[in-house]
């Protein structure tokens, strides 16, 4: 797990004014534009396995679902304004990061009620104008392009410092990588110095062996068999067969061989001074054997895990951890909730959905909201809802309506409307220890417009997935962070994720979901086009023929015979005769006899 963090800001009046050092000018313009007050942009790839990765970086916080995930809070008078600076902010958020997000609009928008609360401080005269709205995009690949505009809005641009790391091949080969942007605004406790914050994070899960392949094995190859370790005490062993066994140490990585480069110094507007200044850090063994480059300082930390450097100023960095034996690996932390969604039922008119959710814990009851935002092709039957527990091989089955305690403490529903809006749900639950709650409803598949359906339509449609957010109480731990306010730029990288702090509120996103609807069959348009053409053309030939046609009696047509063209040939001689002595004759000068005429 590698985890890369910047953050940059701006004092308040120095952002109004339009005078950006650290903060960058071309989001910030667009943020004074659309008056949005907060903002969370993600960029996410891949599949987060908790079972066997454990709890999220920074809590699932800085995480957002497959695609492209947008909530911010936009001040305006009204949700008409509110809507229509909505759209402003996509349009211009989706020419500055090369994105999609244009594509956000009414049909993809939702206003989350329990699932989101601002993480900025906010003025009270400010937060009764202030309107949250959340968008997705699904289907949005991830890619380079929009790693370069994520670079440039960094003090160093990718130039210097830990950012020097980032490349888009390595980055985009991870088996699962997060890019988030948050912008809130931060004040002290008499709320008279604030400052507009930037926190941009780059999350990634790396597969030490896959990314040395590319370098030692670039055509994957088996090992020789003399460097296999075989267990002999299987019945099948033989000279030419090995069933491999574990050989007991750990692989050894460095920078180089991770990320493809060095870090190239570090940058010059990191701090100086304190903990701000130790750029590096990773999470092993204080047993292991770490090499440095020459001119880095190394700083460990009394929980026996945590070991932080500070780069040198203009010099490469590289850091070297040799093949050693295995050691007691650093505690995976536990996720809160375990959740998994998929479709039920079959055929092409209606569905069903089923999400699980698990409490791994034996002691702690678990209160969370569940927030789903359907498209409005699928159309959800709220009475159909159910939410079954089972606890200790017990089985209990509650819908909405009965009178006995509840799963469901309290539900948000809001209908979509065909092409305007999609169907909000949010859903409070609390999940007794150790047990597992299913949801379930069923939904009905909507047949489209031929024009709406995208070129690869026998593929499915998107649907993002169910954001869950796990309320307070949680012990659930996060990777840390720098705390000062001041500029500065950041990382914590390494085989654990880094440091760790508690934080009462995590966010957990399932995968998303590849909806099959009733899909036409596209060759008839093509036929009714080519029968409609043919038919137009002949109507049209009829007409223009009846238009332009002379027609005669059968008795003044003239003869047709072979006499008749005899005739008319010797005429056209004849008359050609003549024409062309009357041309030689007024040509030459001569009379009619052959003299030449005198002048008169």
């Amino acid at each position: 797990m590698s985890s890369f963090n910047f953050r940059s800001n701006a004092s308040s009046s120095s952002f109004e004014k339009q005078n950006f050092r650290y903060f960058p000018r071309s989001l910030g313009q667009i943020l004074q534009h659309a008056n949005t007050r907060e903002l969370h942009l993600r960029f996410s790839l891949g599949r987060w396995d908790a079972e066997s990765w454990g709890a999220r970086p920074w809590g699932g916080a800085r995480e957002g679902g497959t695609g492209v995930e947008l909530w911010a809070w936009v001040e305006a008078n009204s949700d008409e304004e509110a809507d229509a600076r909505w759209l402003t902010l996509t349009n211009a958020l989706s020419g500055l990061f090369c994105a999609s997000l244009n594509f956000i609009d009414s049909t993809r928008t939702i206003r989350p009620v329990m699932s989101f609360q601002p993480s900025g401080n906010h003025l009270n005269s400010t937060l009764r104008n202030l309107h949250l709205l959340h968008g997705t995009l699904p289907r949005e690949p991830v890619c380079t392009e929009n790693l370069t505009p994520f670079l440039k809005l960094l003090p160093c641009k990718g130039k210097a410092g830990i950012s020097s790391l980032l490349d888009g091949h390595k980055l985009f080969d991870a088996s699962w990588q997060s890019m988030s942007i948050d912008v809130r605004p931060l004040c002290s406790g008499d709320r008279k110095d604030c400052i507009l914050e930037i926190d941009q994070t780059i999350d990634m899960v790396l597969d030490i062996e896959r990314s040395k392949r590319h370098r030692d094995n670039p055509i994957p190859r088996p090992l020789p068999s003399e460097e296999l370790v075989c267990d002999t005490t299987k019945p099948y062993a033989s000279h030419d067969t090995c069933f491999p066994l574990d050989d007991g140490t750990e692989p050894g990585w460095s920078l180089t061989e991770i990320f493809g480069r060095k870090i190239k110094g570090s940058c010059p507007l990191t701090e100086q001074d304190g903990p701000e200044s130790e750029t590096v850090c990773i999470e092993v063994n204080q047993a292991r054997p770490v090499f440095l480059s020459a001119g880095a300082v190394e700083s460990k930390y009394q929980d026996g895990a945590l070991r932080c450097f500070e780069l040198p100023g203009t010099n490469d960095f590289d850091l070297v951890l040799p093949k050693h034996t295995a050691t007691p690996p650093v505690g995976i932390p536990r996720p809160p909730l375990y959740a998994e969604r998929s479709f039920t039922g079959h055929g092409q008119e209606r569905g069903g959905v089923q999400t699980l959710l698990t409490n791994p814990s034996s002691t702690d009851m678990v209160d969370f909201v569940y927030l789903e935002s359907l498209p409005w092709f699928m159309k959800p039957y709220l009475h159909t809802l159910q939410a079954k527990l089972s606890s200790g091989g017990k089985h209990s089955q509650d819908a909405l309506g009965h009178d006995e305690p509840s799963l469901i403490q309290e539900l948000y529903y809001r209908p979509a409307l065909d092409r305007h809006r999609p169907t909000h749900l949010e859903i409070l639950l609390s999940l007794p220890p150790n047990s597992t709650a299913t949801l379930t409803y069923d939904f009905d598949k909507a047949i489209l417009r031929y024009t709406e359906y995208p070129p690869d339509a026998n593929r499915g449609f998107d649907v993002a997935g169910a954001i869950i957010r796990v309320l307070g109480g949680s012990s659930s731990t996060i990777p840390s962070s720098p705390s000062s306010l001041s500029s500065s730029s950041s990382s914590r990288e390494g085989e654990g994720g880094g440091g760790e702090v508690r934080m009462g509120t995590t966010y957990i996103r399932t995968t998303s979901l590849l909806l099959s609807l009733p899909t036409p069959d596209f060759s008839m348009p093509y036929n009714v086009i080519i029968l409609t053409s043919t038919v137009m053309a002949l109507a049209f030939g009829m007409v223009f023929n009846l238009l332009v046609r002379r027609f005669v009696g059968a008795d003044e047509v003239e003869s047709r015979g072979l006499k008749s063209y005899v005739r008319r040939a010797r005429g056209r001689i004849a008359l050609a005769r003549r024409v062309g002595s009357a041309w030689v004759v007024r040509f030459l000068g001569l009379d009619g006899r052959g003299r030449e005429k005198k002048n008169q």
